[in-house]
């Protein structure tokens, strides 16, 4: 064999590793629905069921749980409970919805986004269980969370079981951040006592809800996690190899879950742009008085792990600044893993704050949008330690060290 066949060979060989090397070594996850189908529906067997999801609750072929189980020959699915956005996502984001029926099963749907947020003993009544098929997306504000734990408390006080058919944490399991909620401010956008990132999956957290006595008057509901395979804690959704449904019209891929939790709660305060009403919600920063390249050059320059910010200019073609020019930047992850998510907004408010001192955004907004930020945030303290210098400094420990406590704690309820 010549140098040059030789050469040729082992280029091939390279590529052929390249390419199916790293194919076994991806990890393909099962979700809950899943391993229940696997089991021709084992644990529903002659249960008679409601089911609360929505357009993500699909199996990897992307077919619903709704028809699945409803097919599903030993599974009597009785009622559907539809979270924010509907049961098949055909809803708007705050839109209240009342009782209705499902075209395609002819279920009635009960609305657990309109006068009633919990399901009530007219609704639950001649059920075994409550299902639970939700892909969520790891930050407190998101509602669905909300959703899951009013439900539990609904099953604990009709003493039903709760099934939660277990999904992806799409920010891992490792990542947590931002400070507990307190008392006064729990709210449908901040439900129960955990950070504003909380690192686990939607069946660790009901888990964790259940035993810590966090549901209402501390009781317990009767709890079935059907656990996924092949989830691990350190993997992003995208090394799950599973289709991303969006979970709302806001977050149409996996990695918008990510600049969520990294821009949301500024977005509360309507006076920045934060990207929604352009072609990339939740990554961006901007407004018509920002300085683009300043900005820029002020947040590299704090050289802050895994991100790189680049200058953008855009019009949003509705929401905040609408038909505007505006200009700011566009947040890039070169390590999701290394990077503090949830503060990037502030650092974003801090450097603004620096080249444009006569634009406090807490001054520019309604006292409304003020009260909302707050819930989100899950207390006041925050705002209103920041905005006395516009420092991350001055609220590092008030928004970590709750967080380093809970994961602690947590711990134990870890299912993977």
């Amino acid at each position: 064999m010549n140098i040059k066949h030789i050469s040729t060979f082992f280029f091939k060989f390279i590529i052929t590793f390249l390419i199916f090397g790293f194919q076994t070594k991806a990890q393909k996850v099962e979700t809950g629905i899943d391993v229940l189908q696997k089991s021709n529906y084992e644990l529903l067997n002659g249960k008679t069921v409601g089911v609360i999801t929505n357009p993500t609750g699909v199996n990897k072929d992307l077919v619903s749980t709704i028809d699945l189980l409803y097919q599903a020959k030993n599974v009597s699915v009785k009622a559907l409970f539809s979270p924010e956005h509907g049961i098949r996502g055909d809803h708007a984001a705050g839109a209240k919805v009342g009782t209705y029926v499902d075209k395609k099963t002819k279920l009635t749907v009960y609305s657990l986004y309109g006068t009633n947020k919990k399901p009530n003993a007219e609704m639950l009544k001649g059920l075994d269980a409550l299902i639970y098929d939700i892909q969520d997306i790891g930050v407190r504000s998101y509602t669905y969370i909300s959703t899951m734990g009013l439900a539990m408390e609904a099953c604990a006080e009709n003493n039903l079981e709760l099934i939660i058919l277990d999904r992806p944490n799409p920010i891992g399991g490792y990542k947590i951040e931002g400070g507990l909620v307190e008392p006064d401010y729990i709210s449908f956008v901040s439900q129960f006592p955990i950070p504003y990132v909380y690192g686990l999956t939607c069946g660790e957290l009901a888990y964790f809800l259940n035993e810590e006595g966090l549901l209402n008057n501390g009781k317990k509901c009767k709890l079935s996690i059907v656990k996924m395979k092949g989830w691990q804690r350190n993997m992003l959704f995208t090394d799950t190899q599973l289709p991303w449904v969006p979970t709302s019209p806001h977050i149409p891929n996996s990695r918008s879950a990510l600049h969520y939790a990294a821009s949301g709660i500024l977005g509360e305060l309507y006076t920045i742009s934060i990207g929604v009403g352009y072609t990339q919600p939740f990554e961006l920063f901007a407004a018509e008085w920002i300085n683009a390249d300043k900005l820029a050059e002020h947040l590299n320059a704090l050289n802050l792990p895994g991100l790189i910010f680049r200058p953008v200019h855009y019009k949003p073609y509705y929401s905040v600044s609408k038909s505007k020019m505006i200009h700011g930047v566009q947040v890039h992850f070169t390590n999701v893993h290394k990077a503090p998510l949830s503060l990037i907004q502030f650092y974003v408010l801090q450097e603004c704050s620096k080249l444009h001192p006569d634009k406090n955004v807490f001054e520019l907004c309604e006292s409304s949008r003020l009260n909302m930020f707050d819930k989100v945030c899950g207390t006041n303290k925050i705002r209103k330690e920041f905005s006395k210098n516009f420092s991350v400094k001055d609220i590092e420990n008030l928004w970590n060290q709750p967080a380093r406590d809970f994961e602690k704690n947590s711990r134990k309820y870890w299912l993977y």
